[in-house]
């Protein structure tokens, strides 16, 4: 639609004013559902003006988004529900979704579907109208539909559901303005036609439904939904259960409930099972009817040959894995590779030239010694390493991550790997999380909202840790590049060195699937879960929205994060290296305290108190354990004074190391430390904020530590032992 169309007269949609997340005073409220991947969020953004990312990113509407728009006068509160392909699970993203269409009696229900796999879509569709018939059904992905040759008679469509049929591409804005006008129909006039009810349900299982749904009505006639109700106890819904024991959804029934629980499971007993198997049939040969009646084409158009092809090649048992690490291997090392030049640039700004003026500044203010260290030394500093460290990758990998997922190929990554996940205990969702945490662990947290099993979720959660993020590859290059490379002839140390830091991250694999199953086994112990992954169309993204999206949804929020805990961090690095206690400062009493515990992994005190003070963020341990080595062995050819992070060149860096009593063996176990340690601050923090429970967030933080002593000391003993 281009923008004469937006403003005439003749255009309904011209009276839409987007409100976005305003609060206030709603004249109606709507319920936006659907199928994952059919573009709900982007009918959502057409509505609201928000820009909720589009795409199918892990756990982007597990919770609930609400937006608002005001059309001819009325406001509307627009609930985007999570995506779903059914109402009868009881996983906890679909209990959003059926709950508040449910009990939350949402004026108008718009039910958002891909046009060209509409016999699939459907089935969420019936069971939609089977809680209410105010509903509007959104034919979104029109422009897919028609380059795959599909026709659909709306018309009939909407006569045999007796709902409203809008058809629309609301990437292009195409239908839009019908869908406006269908909602504030259905909001104001309502639908009087009955309730689709399911009708070639065998007898027995009609019969048991039919009586559930009377004593409902019976003990308690205001109850909403009565028939659904009865569907789902006849399925042992522990949700619905739940729901009616506490008295939330109808208190008149709570006093006979038992009786009508006990009518469901002797039915359930007496159909042996097959009930289910009824219901799913009825409700699939229903959707066959209705495609059959309204939607036409060329079959072989419609067999989606390109797609196929596509991933009979990327989803291949031999070719798919190989593909698979290309690609997300091209995304890691264009992240490295991009994110130096940013990352130097930020450095001479922040670091070469912001921090002597401010170094100025406070001499020609007459700040004490004390505060300008406090401020800039440390806060400043350490605020300013994290944004120039962790900037650059992150701004690189979350768009590029984005791009691959909008383009459809991230489930393609869930699917190849689901069975390798479940054979360690684990979902097959895991592998997408395990991806995000490449770029950060915190982000890779927050991405385990798309598993609806609680446990899985939570093993996903631990071990998340161990992909290697973004703040832990500078340490990695640069031990790899100084004390790794350097033992093989100069044409091959680039080689051995990018081996060596691959070879930690494939380490780090290793040690997800087996905490996986180690946790599967103990802590967490069940079975791997199903789960339905539908492999959405390959879509060329939107680039430039892609960008906005990820710099300010993603790469901007984590950052924050990362900057609240690092400034603290860099205050507290400062205080213990200028605090004087007898003869020396406090951080080389702790240094010299750990240095036993040090040496005995592998490691040194120096290693062990940098990794204590930079728990708020990893990319500072570098700079940390230089500035405190400078300290140990007394040099004043490097460095800026006590508390001072400073960076040198890799030559500097080597010589000021191996001064500092560092071998190879304590380049090797610091490599392994870095993969195996507790997680950043901002990443435990995440970790608290999605279980709720501090066990698992001690469980979370603690048991890397446990792999890192561990490693570090077999490592070290058995060097030792062959030298």
């Amino acid at each position: 639609m281009n923008a004469a169309c937006e403003v005439c007269e003749f255009n309904t949609a011209s009276d839409l004013k987007k409100l976005g997340g305003i609060s206030g005073k709603y004249d109606y409220t709507i319920a936006l559902a659907g199928n994952p991947n059919t573009g709900k969020s982007t009918v959502f953004n057409a509505l609201t003006g928000l820009r909720q990312h589009t795409g199918n990113w892990p756990g982007k509407t597990v919770t609930r988004a609400e937006g608002s728009f005001s059309y001819r006068d009325k406001t509307f509160k627009l609930v985007d529900l999570p995506g779903t392909y059914s109402l009868m699970s009881d996983s906890e993203d679909e209990e959003v979704a059926r709950d508040f269409v449910l009990f939350g009696k949402p004026d108008v229900t718009v039910v958002v579907v891909d046009a060209a796999r509409l016999e699939r879509n459907l089935s969420l569709v019936l069971q939609i109208l089977e809680i209410t018939t105010n509903t509007v059904l959104c034919l979104n992905l029109m422009d897919e539909a028609r380059r795959h040759g599909i026709a659909i008679d709306l018309r009939t469509l909407s006569r045999d559901l007796e709902i409203p049929v809008i058809a629309t591409s609301a990437r292009s804005k195409e239908g839009i303005s019908e869908l406006i006008t269908a909602i504030h129909t259905m909001a104001t006039h309502g639908n009087t036609v009955k309730k689709h009810l399911l009708t070639d349900i065998p007898d027995d299982t009609g019969e048991a439904i039919e009586e559930l749904t009377a004593n409902l009505q019976r003990l308690d006639p205001d109850l909403p939904n009565t028939r659904w109700i009865a569907l789902r106890l006849l399925e042992n819904d522990q949700g619905i259960i739940r729901a009616l024991q506490q008295g939330n959804t109808a208190p008149g029934l709570h006093s006979e409930l038992d009786d009508i629980l006990n009518k469901a499971k002797n039915y359930r007993s007496s159909l042996d099972g097959h009930y289910q198997d009824d219901i799913a049939e009825a409700m699939y040969s229903k959707a066959a009817r209705l495609v059959k009646d309204s939607v036409s084409g060329n079959a072989s158009q419609r067999a989606f040959r390109m797609d196929r092809a596509i991933d009979n090649i990327v989803t291949h048992r031999i070719w798919g894995f190989p593909i698979m690490f290309l690609l997300l291997g091209a995304v890691l090392w264009t992240t490295i590779i991009g994110a130096n030049y940013p990352s130097q640039m930020l450095s001479t700004l922040l670091l070469d030239t912001l921090y002597p003026w401010l170094k100025n500044g406070a001499e020609t203010l007459h700040f004490p010694w004390w505060l300008s260290g406090f401020l800039i030394d440390g806060v400043y500093l350490a605020t300013a390493w994290v944004i120039a460290v962790m900037l650059p990758p992150m701004a690189i990998f979350f768009p590029l991550f984005t791009l691959l997922e909008d383009f459809g190929y991230l489930p393609r990554v869930a699917f190849n790997l689901d069975r390798v996940f479940k054979t360690s205990g684990a979902h097959g969702k895991q592998a997408l999380t395990m991806s995000m945490g490449f770029g950060c662990n915190a982000a890779g947290v927050v991405a385990t909202r798309i598993i609806n099993s609680p446990r899985e979720k939570l093993i996903a959660i631990i071990t998340n840790n161990f992909s290697l993020c973004n703040g832990r590859w500078p340490t990695q290059i640069l031990i790899a590049t100084i004390f790794i490379g350097v033992l093989v002839p100069k044409p091959w140390s680039g080689t051995v060195s990018v081996l060596a830091v691959v070879g930690i991250v494939v380490l780090g694999i290793a040690f997800t699937f087996f905490t996986s199953w180690l946790l599967s086994r103990t802590l967490l112990k069940g079975k791997s879960s199903f789960f339905t992954l539908e492999l959405p169309p390959y879509r060329p993204p939107k680039v430039w929205q892609t960008l906005y999206t990820s710099l300010i949804d993603r790469t901007l929020i984590v950052l924050w994060r990362a900057v609240i805990f690092a400034a603290p961090a860099g205050a507290v690095i400062w205080l213990i290296s200028n605090m004087i206690i007898g003869d020396q400062s406090l951080a080389l009493w702790l240094i010299h305290g750990l240095d036993p515990a040090g040496l005995f992994i592998g490691l040194n005190g120096v290693i062990l108190l940098a990794y204590i003070v930079a728990i708020p963020a990893n990319e500072i341990v570098i700079p940390t354990i230089l500035m405190l080595t400078t300290m140990v062995i007394g040099t004043t050819t490097l460095g800026a004074g006590a508390g001072v992070l400073f960076e040198g060149s890799e030559t500097e860096i080597s010589a000021l190391l191996q001064a500092g009593g560092w071998t190879t063996l304590t380049a090797v176990n610091l490599m392994l430390f870095s993969l195996l340690h507790n997680p950043c601050s901002t990443t435990i923090y995440t970790i608290y904020k999605e279980t709720g429970s501090r066990k698992w967030t001690v469980v979370a933080t603690l048991l890397p530590i446990v792999y890192g002593v561990l490693v570090c000391l077999a490592v070290t003993l058995i060097w030792h032992a062959l030298s």
